[in-house]
């Protein structure tokens, strides 16, 4: 049982011309009913202010920083300043914010390591328009690592991306390549190293105390005894003996079109797979409104929705908050897990 007050979370912008104001302002106009997790945004208030209005919302955002964002949050959107560069239109993004959107992640993850918040959560940014400004990594999650080496003894971690949804939870062991560069990227070691991440951070954030891990074939059929490729018996199978031999519960490779019916997920609690799309079609097909972006590996928390900034909807007071409400709690339960743990030492 937990005996001390969480600090908030970090709530990043993402890219203010995308849905991450709308479905923001939709979550906290929502609060009470929601018991929603108290949070400080990281970003430009008036990004909120001009989106609320656009939307005929009444909200109110106030200056804050961690120490005075719970005790705002009843009453006003606490926000600490990542501010834009130049206004911020819907659906129309620019690359001179691009400083405004990455500054609110430094921020977020400088705020997290040193305990001043408790997690990070990040809404959606735009990655073609970060490039466009100089962006130097493929996506938020190598991002996210980079920000941790110095918090990791200087050694830039490796980020595992979890898919986790009421009904799956599922991780990409290659992320963000061409799918032609997946099989020389996939190696008996990144599988053996994602795999322990996994299971890790599965035990000791979510509180699961014998993970067991399925993991997929890269090939159709697991690659049929080799007919259909080699991978699978020449990398995939020895990393999970390998695994084994560590004491992990780990089962594979198994062909991943059996994997995922109702039966099959009964039988592990997360899903290795070995390219993006393996990992993330099932994931969204299950849950595509509530499933949650979490990367785990890293030295603090962070959970996103599982959705882009879908720069059509922005503005237009359609866009669902309902993937943005469970990375909020799942930071939040992940965030109390990680306090519960330390005071039972």
């Amino acid at each position: 049982m937990t005996t001390t007050t969480l600090p908030p979370l970090a709530l990043t912008m993402g890219d203010p011309a995308g849905i991450g104001p709308d479905i923001t302002l939709a979550l906290w106009t929502a609060r009470k009913a929601l018991s929603l997790p108290p949070f400080l945004f990281i970003g430009d208030g008036d990004v909120l202010r001009q989106r609320a209005q656009a939307l005929g919302l009444d909200v109110a955002v106030a200056a804050a920083e961690p120490e005075t964002s719970a005790r705002l949050f009843p009453e006003a959107i606490p926000v600490l300043a990542s501010d834009c560069a130049v206004p911020a239109v819907p659906g129309t993004p620019d690359s001179r914010n691009a400083a405004a959107v990455t500054g609110a992640i430094e921020t977020a993850v400088a705020l997290t390591l040193a305990g001043r918040t408790s997690a990070v959560v990040t809404n959606p940014i735009a990655k073609a328009v970060l490039y466009e400004a100089g962006f130097g990594f493929p996506g938020h999650t190598e991002f996210l690592a980079d920000l941790s080496a110095e918090a990791a003894g200087g050694r830039v971690p490796l980020p595992v991306m979890l898919l986790a949804g009421p009904k799956l939870r599922a991780v990409p062991v290659t992320i963000h390549i061409p799918l032609k560069d997946v099989p020389a990227a996939l190696t008996e070691d990144l599988i053996v190293e994602t795999a322990t991440i996994t299971e890790r951070d599965l035990r000791l954030r979510f509180g699961i105390a014998r993970p067991r891990l399925a993991l997929a074939g890269l090939n159709p059929h697991a690659g049929e005894g080799g007919a259909l490729g080699l991978e699978d018996d020449a990398i995939v199978r020895p990393a999970v003996e390998r695994l084994k031999a560590a004491g992990i519960d780990a089962v594979g490779p198994l062909p991943a079109d059996t994997m995922f019916h109702d039966a099959a997920r009964a039988t592990y609690d997360v899903a290795l797979c070995m390219y993006h799309d393996q990992a993330l079609i099932p994931a969204k097909a299950l849950g595509f409104d509530t499933s949650v972006n979490a990367t785990l590996g890293l030295p603090f928390i962070r959970t996103s929705p599982d959705h882009g900034t879908a720069f059509a909807l922005a503005g237009k007071g359609v866009a669902r908050p309902d993937s943005l409400l469970a990375a909020l709690r799942l930071a939040e339960e992940l965030a109390r897990n990680g306090q519960a743990m330390k005071e039972a030492r």
